[in-house]
């Protein structure tokens, strides 16, 4: 990757092989099983709802992760397939139908997202809390993820789902500084690394966790720069995935980043002092977070277990 803008690059007319993944076509198979418990409980996720290329692997493992405030955002961000326009209602009964949905697929751990809610007072903080509350009571084992919106001119959301406790609360910065209005219009990178840095300061014990994508014409001294502010921020985990097109009205993919390269930033993030970093083409902010989340409390163990 170049170090700084130059002449664009032809566009990629075709994904690499590393970026072919499996479709389970078992018709009788977890995949349907899990679509079928969703749409049973009126779930949307943001699987489906963004196009997620893990979707077959993921729910295979009955692992699904649930998009509350229904499936209609405030924003048109140019990377996202989530719809943008008037969402409906706040459903009141939407947190114990999570619930139940969770205790059913028997999960040890849930992500919960969100559609960006700016028409609401409180961005939907309240609903987060809502779910974070009836999962406590339904599954009590269970370890809560949170990837909430920015809450953006939302005076008290953070602090309302912070003290909630869930285990690990993570917002994306998604890209670089210099790509936010292109790609997360009505977003604010400072906002959004003040937004993390916050949520650590409220509830230390909580992890914290973010993501960027590649692909869309940063560089890599600007992914260090991000790494490092998240470092500032006392941010836990790195997520980092390839950039893969929705359609042909999302932005367009500018370079298919090789697993080797993913590596390299993999290696620069944890010299960076991450307690975790997940980095490849196929890294999306819930994949394999169960087994991520395992990792992190090891982590953190071993780290508390040394002398000072």
């Amino acid at each position: 990757m170049p170090e700084t803008p130059s002449t664009p690059l032809p566009r990629p007319a075709r994904k690499p092989p590393w970026l072919r993944v499996r479709i389970e076509t078992n018709p009788d198979g977890p995949v349907r099983e899990t679509r079928e418990l969703l749409r049973r409980e009126r779930l949307h996720t943001v699987c489906e709802e963004a196009a997620c290329p893990n979707l077959g692997e993921c729910w295979a493992r009955r692992h699904a992760t649930v998009m509350i405030l229904g499936d209609v955002c405030t924003r048109a961000c140019g990377f996202c397939n989530v719809k943008t326009g008037l969402p409906a209602r706040r459903d009141p009964d939407e947190p114990r139908r999570l619930a139940r949905a969770v205790a059913e697929l028997g999960l040890g751990h849930v992500v919960i997202t969100s559609v960006d809610r700016d028409d609401l007072p409180d961005g939907g903080a309240g609903q987060f809390v809502r779910c974070i509350q009836e999962l406590r009571a339904l599954s009590p084992k269970t370890t809560i993820e949170v990837l909430t919106p920015d809450f953006r001119r939302k005076p008290g959301a953070l602090e309302a789902v912070a003290a909630a406790r869930p285990d690990v609360y993570n917002h994306n910065l998604e890209t670089v500084p210099r790509h936010y209005r292109r790609v997360r219009p009505g977003a604010s990178y400072r906002h959004s690394l003040a937004l993390l840095r916050r949520a650590k300061e409220l509830v230390p014990a909580t992890f914290t966790k973010s993501g960027i994508m590649l692909g869309l014409g940063e560089t890599r001294a600007e992914v260090r720069a991000v790494m490092d502010d998240l470092r500032a921020a006392a941010v836990d985990f790195l997520t980092v995935g390839q950039y893969l097109q929705p359609t042909r009205q999302h932005l367009p993919v500018e370079r298919y980043v090789p697993p080797a390269e993913f590596e390299e930033v993999r290696r620069e993030a944890d010299e960076r002092g991450f307690l975790l970093v997940a980095a490849s083409p196929l890294t999306r902010s819930s994949y394999h977070a169960d087994a991520d989340f395992e990792r992190l409390r090891a982590r953190r163990a071993a780290q508390l277990a040394r002398p000072h």
